[in-house]
């Protein structure tokens, strides 16, 4: 019998329209749709409507993916245009 695969909780933040949060944004959802499909969970925030929830995240550079769950937390900064690194850094295992 297989394993379960994890149920993804990701928050990306972002800073509105700009070229890295647009690559950023389609980048996590190719990951997502590809290797997670129906198990995840994707919030998307614009820094410039909520900046309440940068300064409470304490977040420094954008765009940033946070894996809220599983755990641990993990943070990944840019446009997470290098696919093998995030999902590395994601612990996804492809064998699931």
């Amino acid at each position: 019998m297989k394993p379960a695969i994890p149920y993804y909780n990701l928050k990306l933040y972002v800073t509105g329209a700009s070229p890295n949060s647009v690559r950023a944004v389609n980048n996590i959802k190719e990951i997502c749709e590809t290797h997670f499909k129906d198990n995840y969970s994707l919030e998307i925030i614009d820094v410039y409507q909520q900046p309440f929830l940068a300064k409470s995240e304490q977040i420094i550079a954008l765009p940033l993916l946070v894996k809220v769950s599983p755990l641990p937390v993990r943070k990944f900064i840019g446009d997470l245009s290098n696919t093998e690194k995030i999902l590395k850094g994601l612990e996804y295992d492809s064998n699931l």
